[in-house]
């Protein structure tokens, strides 16, 4: 065993009480159980409670992951900004499949949100551009606020046993969502 991994081995996981997350009790609608576990996060105090890694695919397939701000949720999806022209903008023009990971460590609880990304309109983007601390008082016709439309959500409640509890929710065309126990090993 290397001295890194006896440090690492050592190091505290998750605290001895968790939340429980039952099948059985999940709300059918995800965005229902998201928006829950969002807000749980922010009344506890978490840091950054609304930041997420975002995963697109170079035209390789190589997946890349960097971390983002979520800015809104609504019935288009699930909001985040970025130039067009930084790579993840390139990343999504070439392919607009991509995956939102949000991980609370306080409460183990982490969801994967995948979908298709759509490019929201260019009066919203300048409108997000108002908002953000850099801006300087002059229009960015690169910045662009995107969407992404879930059609897969991952939601994972940590246990003490490393045995945890994955519920998934997959979209049926024209239906409601479907929702299953994941029962392979996490990981």
């Amino acid at each position: 065993m290397t001295e890194i991994r006896e440090h690492l081995a050592k190091l505290p996981s998750f605290p001895k009480e968790l939340p429980i997350l039952e099948k059985e009790t999940a709300p059918r609608d995800p965005d229902i159980l998201f928006e829950s576990w969002l807000n749980n996060a922010i009344e506890a105090g978490n840091r950054q409670p609304h930041a997420m890694t975002f995963v697109t695919n170079r035209a390789d397939g190589t997946p890349i992951g960097r971390t983002l701000i979520i800015k809104d949720i609504d019935a288009n999806g699930y909001q985040f900004s970025t130039h067009r022209t930084s790579r993840k903008g390139q990343e999504l023009q070439e392919n607009p499949r991509a995956s939102m990971v949000f991980f609370w460590r306080e409460s183990g609880r982490q969801v994967r949100i995948t979908g298709t990304v759509t490019l929201l309109s260019e009066e919203a983007s300048q409108l997000d551009w108002h908002g953000r601390p850099s801006y300087d008082g002059r229009p960015n016709p690169n910045w662009q606020l995107y969407t992404l439309l879930p059609d897969e959500f991952e939601f994972l409640q940590a246990r003490e046993d490393r045995n945890h509890t994955r519920v998934e929710y997959n979209r049926v065309v024209d239906g409601p969502w479907s929702r299953h126990l994941v029962t392979t090993p996490a990981g």
